[in-house]
């Protein structure tokens, strides 16, 4: 294990709380087993009573949330296009004539003024953003049930599937429900061990009342409405939503409102969905034909054989496990992965469980595997799941931070396939911020404010939240680091004019700072916080804004290089870096935030924006930037760990990046707490694993992820460094098809803290630089060498930054790297080099 370097006593009393608690734990005989076959469920010995208990299933476009009540069964729907309001942007056209004064107050200190001005001539004085719609609930009663046994209700994440199965006197009843990624449909599936014993009765139902049509001969249940209207939108999303039993050996008839089955030994039964929703421009299509449709298909596969199901509900499988198994993670196991998973959850931070962490882990992909896959909209603030008509924050796509931790995970964990949506996204997006830039700011480029929904509106929003212009810029971070990961010059070519038209707004944009010469975005903010001293969120020359326009023109001109492009644009951009602000270290020896040095130590916002320069950026480094990675360290310090669920998830990289394992399990623990009530303050974790901001939020689940990702191999400084932030906590291990920079696949074992086995495939050739904190062992067959000097691989090069300003003179000890070897092994591209037996 490698030394870490502690700003205060308070930091070394925790690291050393934490070992011992770990060697209490392993005195205790909990030492952890290996291979436990049942680590990939979600499993509960009572139905859920809440919709954060129920269980998630989702294909990308259709999600739903299985309650496995008894009598009464709950299946809450969502189809990822059925949303409020229609086509429309947001823009306020008062911007660009009241931009000047904006500014000009900001210039003079009168920030109270600035931002009045800019909720009335920024944000948009109407609509702002459409909120995400629940496409209604399935309801089966289940007649003769209320009294059972043997209850069991389990998320299969190997097979993305749910089963519930319980006991009625002498008969045993199963259920089984997926959103399947072949068929399209919502399955569901119910049998029982003696004949014509099932007799239930469906019924669909909508928070906004709509009609329901019943037709017993053909089994089905046809829900069709129109979404709402939404802040003078109107609503203009049609949508059709048919259950239908599809087989079943029982008697169908009609008695009310509802459909039943009656003396059945196995019902099937199929839920198929769709909108008119063609794009953000265009609701042209026919909503009952395309439901009709997918119906139809999956129909006759599901019940062309007698083993029609069986094969259709395996074709799923398969279907989901070649993303799921790319994937495993083993941290060991003992008797607590036994118990129900809402009792582990609540347990955990008390004892040693890390069959958890990996099983979150793996709940994270699974996730993002079933809310975006190639064709659907990208995972929105809850994923493709949402109970509601008007959601928390209107499910829609925060761009300051929160749908680009969605995708944390993708390239890191082997998803790069589900970033499809998140990429068309950004496109679409380019395409109404042009509309922005021209019309309110009169800018060439694209550029959007800090929220987006599935129209693309590209207006300001959520009114003092509205004047941050920097959100393309974070954006196109995403795009760029898709390409470090897959080396795809095809897929560069597609992006790079994306790339180009962000520049090209801030060209534009830009404005040179009276006080300091320094190229500024100005109006702007740092998400979201207000500093104590002005009071309000309105700001300029941020830390955030100049570490994302660093990135942005560094990455676009090394795009334009690759590419052989723009030369004269590329010489306007590096001049334009050149004037960027330095970053600054303060009074407290923190990371600024803002660009005077206003921070305060007792300041305990969620977001820690200015810290995007360490995660996910690459910016501030223990090896290059020392300085800078301990003011990042102060500022975390003062931030504090407890705050809401994705916070705390983000705060899992953040201590990943410093290399500080036993930090990052302390934050793991904070965010596997149980949370029931879902209007409170404290973030943590809800008993079917969903984070909890709250309420429910899955940027965190997706920041976990990545999170644990980032502890055990990083590769943004240069090279591939591996178990860079193991906790004590965790001494045995394995990991396998962690995907780093320039295409390097990533298996390994730890015993002791310590690689004993490592294989490292290279998809596309070059050099491979490894670094360890330990000696590996042998080599098989492989030349290796000394590293020396900057990374020649392409995909590792290094930014060149600003001598960063410093306004204290407290030094603190520098993070000991003595322990770190760098060796260098020459690769070809389909080989796989392996050390250890």
């Amino acid at each position: 294990m490698k030394n870490y370097f502690c700003c205060t006593a308070t930091i070394v009393g925790k690291l050393v709380l934490a070992g011992l608690y770990t060697s209490c734990l392993l005195l205790a005989g909990l030492q952890p087993s290996f291979a436990n076959t049942d680590a990939q469920k979600l499993w509960y010995d009572k139905p859920a009573s809440q919709w954060e208990e129920a269980l998630p299933v989702g294909n990308g476009r259709l999600g739903a949330m299985v309650y496995g009540g008894v009598p009464n069964e709950t299946i809450q729907l969502n189809e990822d296009t059925f949303w409020a309001g229609g086509p429309h942007n947001n823009l306020n056209l008062k911007a660009l004539d009241a931009l000047p004064e904006i500014r000009q107050r900001l210039n003079t200190g009168d920030y109270a003024g600035a931002s009045d001005m800019a909720e009335k001539a920024i944000t948009s004085q109407g609509a702002q953003g459409m909120p995400y719609q629940s496409a209604g609930t399935l309801q089966l009663d289940f007649a003769g049930h209320r009294h059972y046994s043997h209850y069991y209700r389990e998320l299969d994440l190997h097979n993305a599937l749910v089963k519930v199965n319980y006991q009625v006197g002498e008969v045993s009843y199963k259920r089984e429900i997926f959103s399947s990624l072949v068929d399209n449909v919502i399955v569901i599936h119910l049998s029982a061990s003696k004949p014509n014993a099932i007799n239930v009765s469906l019924s669909l139902s909508h928070p906004n009342s709509m009609p329901v049509n019943i037709d017993a001969r053909n089994g089905t249940l046809l829900m069709q409405g129109t979404s709402p209207d939404h802040e003078g939108i109107k609503g203009q999303v049609k949508l059709a939503n048919i259950a239908k039993v599809i087989n079943s050996d029982g008697n169908i008839t009609q008695q009310g409102n509802r459909l039943t089955v009656s003396s059945a030994s196995e019902i099937l039964i199929a839920v198929s969905i769709a909108t008119n929703f063609v794009n953000y421009a265009d609701i042209s299509a026919d909503a009952l034909k395309r439901a009709e449709q997918y119906l139809q298909a999956a129909q006759h596969r599901l019940t062309s054989s007698e083993t029609a199901y069986q094969s259709a509900k395996q074709a799923h499988s398969q279907f989901y496990q070649q993303y799921f198994n790319r994937v495993s993670l083993d941290l060991g196991s003992n008797s607590f992965a036994n118990e129900p998973t809402d009792v582990r959850i609540s347990e955990f931070a008390k004892r040693y469980d890390p069959a958890l962490v990996s099983l979150y882990f793996q709940f994270g992909r699974y996730l993002l595997i079933s809310s975006s896959q190639p064709g659907t909209q990208a995972a929105n603030l809850q994923g493709i799941w949402n109970p509601h008509s008007l959601p928390p924050w209107d499910s829609k796509y925060t761009l300051n931070i929160n749908l680009e931790m969605n995708y944390w995970p993708s390239e890191t964990t082997q998803l790069t396939e589900l970033n499809q949506p998140l990429v068309k996204l950004i496109t679409e997006l380019s395409e109404t911020g042009r509309i922005a830039a021209s019309k309110m700011y009169g800018a060439r480029g694209w550029m959007a404010h800090h929220n987006t929904d599935i129209w693309r509106i590209s207006g300001a929003v959520d009114w003092s939240w509205g004047a941050w212009p920097t959100s393309n810029a974070w954006l196109v971070e995403h795009l760029w680091q898709k390409y470090l990961f897959s080396g795809d010059k095809g897929y560069l070519v597609r992006i790079y004019p994306i790339m180009k038209g962000a520049c090209e707004f801030f060209e534009d944009f830009l404005i040179t700072d009276q006080k300091t010469g320094w190229l500024i975005v100005s109006p702007s903010m740092s998400p979201e916080n207000a500093p104590k001293i002005s009071g309000k969120k309105i700001a300029a020359g941020v830390t955030l804004d100049n570490q994302l326009l660093f990135d942005l023109f560094t990455h676009s001109i090394k795009a334009a290089q690759i590419l052989k492009l723009d030369q004269q644009s590329t010489s306007r951009w590096q001049a334009i870096i050149d004037k960027l602000p330095p970053m600054q270290i303060g009074r407290y020896h923190q990371l600024q935030e803002w660009m005077d040095d206003w921070d305060d130590p007792a300041d305990h916002h969620r977001h820690v924006s200015h810290l995007y320069g360490l995660y996910p950026g690459n910016q501030i480094s223990p090896i290059h930037t020392p300085d800078l990675f301990n003011a990042a360290r102060v500022t975390l310090e003062q931030r504090g760990d407890p705050s809401t669920g994705w916070s705390m998830n983000w705060k899992i990289n953040l201590w990943a990046r410093l290399l500080d394992g036993n930090r990052a399990l302390k934050l793991i623990q904070d965010q596997i707490q149980l949370v029931t009530d879902t209007s409170g303050e404290s973030g943590g974790t809800y008993a079917n694993m969903f984070d909890a901001h709250p309420p429910f939020q899955i940027d965190g689940n997706f920041g976990f992820t990545s999170g644990v990702a980032e502890m055990l191999m990083q590769s943004h400084d240069g090279s591939i460094q591996l178990l860079p932030a193991l906790p004590q906590a965790w001494p045995e291990g394995k990991v396998t098809g962690l995907v780093a920079r320039g295409g390097f696949i990533v298996d390994m074992q730890w015993q002791q803290g310590k690689v004993t086995y490592l294989r490292i495939t290279s998809r596309l050739g070059g050099n491979l630089r490894i670094g360890s904190y330990a000696p590996l062992p042998k080599a098989q067959g492989i030349i290796t060498n000394k590293a020396q000097g900057d990374n020649p691989n392409p995909f590792y090069q290094l930014p060149t930054l600003k001598t960063p300003l410093k306004h204290t003179n407290l030094n603190l000890p520098t993070l000991s790297l003595a322990n770190l070897s760098l060796i260098d092994v020459s690769t070809q591209a389909g080989q796989s080099y392996i050390w250890g037996e």
